[in-house]
């Protein structure tokens, strides 16, 4: 096998079509990081480096093994990992076009404040709650039910949500850009199994919208009066009110930021840093394809070959050969675009002359794809054999297929005319003269004297002086 060189493919990296196609793969892996990251899910990303890897070096090696294994499982391997972690990403999906900004103002911390004091005040007096702060991802399809709110928040009316004696108390209080959006909601329930079993409705259905978005849900638990926090997925239970307001300030703060922001000089080299890290990586998975479609490929073909009209005075004689195997050769890429239906070998009669002719078939005959050469052909030759063309008469013979019915018999079967004017080659000395034939005639169904209008049929080197053949007359007699 012959693999594609390194000037090779640094000239096919300088072109302006591969910068281009290479930064976009850095955009996805640089987007598909940041997401990861966020997600703390690294185990697809690990997974992917080291199939690229494997499939990397073993077409530079030529391994052929591992190449085998490559082209034939990995349509079935990727299916598999689709179905394996079409959990895990479908949050990659949805959180990495999550560039929106939820900006969320509180001067003074005092939105803020009210939560923290309204979350540890009722867990004080064991009264259970539910506080949804969303992120950047919507959580509005998520949720269903409650009751519009859209009110100024305060400690009274925080309070008063959740008191027993409310419509929406066992339902989740939304607050969304600054105001008391929504109250008496209800949150999906998580399917996993990161909860002990002794944890109620409200945690599990907390846990279902962190695992699903990145809202932080804050949930008091009536019978331990305890407060929990659950976000990404996880949860964790904070240890006084500074640090909960804290958790909250920090998540409106990455709620309000862009993809990445250049908050210091030590943000920066960590983009740049991860920009490159991702280059190289799109840069190696680049590579991995060029060098993969740039491995030479030899592959027979069977194509089938067409022959054009002969010259008016010329016909084609003896047995034509419908068929040929070729054997082709070019890089993956070339080899893989061609559409075998669409290849043939065409010879062109009009340039023949009497006699016969030996045809070479070279790539200069065959209509082959750009990148793709003729390395053998089998046959490499065809013998062509043309005869010169003359006027001459040929008898007219009718074609009677079957027998007449039981009790009749042919008293005479005539032909009118019984001859025909044709052009074909002299017969050889010594052969019969040239004969063409009636349509089928089907005596099954003869029980009187008949007459039939029928076609003529002549072989492919006979043809009709003026076209086109003339009908025949068929006279059949018939006795009992």
């Amino acid at each position: 096998m012959i693999h594609i060189g390194a000037l090779a493919l640094i000239k096919e990296f300088l072109d302006w079509r591969t910068l281009i196609d290479v930064s976009l793969i850095t955009a996805g892996l640089f987007v598909l990081y940041r997401t990861l990251k966020r997600l703390g899910t690294w185990k697809i990303m690990a997974g992917m480096l080291v199939a690229m890897s494997i499939f990397l070096l073993a077409n530079v090696l030529n391994l052929n093994g591992i190449k085998w294994i490559y082209s034939n499982l990995s349509h079935v391997v990727l299916t598999a990992l689709i179905v394996i972690f079409q959990p895990e990403l479908r949050k990659i999906f949805e959180r990495a076009v999550s560039i929106r900004r939820s900006e969320v103002r509180d001067p003074g911390n005092i939105l803020s404040q009210t939560i923290v004091d309204g979350l540890f005040d009722l867990a004080k007096e064991f009264r259970g709650a539910i506080v949804v702060l969303p992120g950047k991802e919507q959580v509005q399809e998520f949720m269903s039910g409650g009751y519009i709110l859209k009110a100024r928040p305060s400690y009274p009316l925080f309070m008063s949500i959740f008191d027993p004696n409310s419509p929406g108390h066992d339902g989740a209080l939304v607050i969304s850009k600054g105001m008391f959006s929504q109250f008496g909601v209800r949150l999906p329930l998580s399917h996993t199994s990161k909860l002990a079993a002794d944890y109620g409705t409200r945690h599990h259905a907390a846990m279902g919208l962190a695992e699903t978005t990145d809202a932080m849900v804050c949930v008091v638990s009536e019978e331990r009066g305890q407060i929990s926090v659950f976000q990404k997925g996880e949860i964790w239970k904070p240890g006084s009110r500074e640090e909960l307001q804290a958790a909250i300030l920090s998540h409106w703060k990455e709620a309000s930021s862009y993809l990445f922001e250049f908050k210091d000089g030590h943000s920066r080299l960590s983009v740049f840093r991860q920009l490159a890290i991702s280059f190289a990586l799109a840069f190696i998975f680049w590579s991995t394809i060029i060098v993969a479609q740039g491995e030479w490929v030899e592959r027979p073909v069977t194509v089938p070959v067409e022959y054009s009209a002969s010259g008016p005075d010329l016909a084609f004689v003896g047995e034509r050969a419908k068929e040929v195997q070729l054997v082709l050769g070019g890089t993956k890429s070339h080899m893989d675009a061609i559409d075998s239906a669409n290849l043939s070998l065409k010879i062109d009669l009009s340039k023949f002359k009497p006699g016969t002719q030996s045809y070479y078939i070279t790539s200069e005959n065959v209509d082959l794809p750009k990148g793709v050469k003729l390395l053998e052909a089998v046959p490499s030759k065809l013998e062509l054999a043309l005869a010169a063309i003359t006027e001459q008469w040929a008898d007219v013979k009718p074609q009677l297929v079957g027998s007449l019915p039981s009790g009749f018999k042919a008293r005479a079967v005539d032909v009118i005319p019984p001859k025909v004017r044709v052009l074909a080659p002299l017969p050889e000395k010594g052969k019969k003269a040239i004969t063409v034939t009636t349509a089928p005639i089907y005596m099954e169904n003869i029980n009187e004297n008949t007459r039939v209008f029928c076609k003529i049929i002549a072989p492919q080197t006979v043809q009709p002086v003026g076209k086109p053949w003339p009908d025949v007359e068929v006279n059949i007699s018939v006795k009992q």
